[in-house]
């Protein structure tokens, strides 16, 4: 269980970051993931119900959304 369905806190940040080019939704040849630009890696959304639900509010927030690699090289 992902601890996103108890803990809507990390959620509210989503879209509200100051930065906001932190967040992007990226689609991937096997999904669509949330990616954290900040840690250069995608979120752990394990709940496929609170994923569709965090990808809708940050859609409403305008975050970008990616089919290509929105981070930075790993080194």
């Amino acid at each position: 269980m992902s601890a996103w369905t108890h803990d809507t806190g990390h959620q509210a940040e989503l879209g509200e970051s100051p930065d906001p080019l932190r967040w992007v939704i990226w689609h991937t040849a096997t999904g669509t993931l949330v990616f954290d630009r900040d840690i250069n890696g995608p979120l752990g959304i394990d709940d496929e119900a609170v994923l569709c639900e965090v990808l809708g509010s940050m859609r409403a927030a305008g975050v970008p959304e990616s089919d290509d690699y929105p981070g930075r090289p790993c080194s």
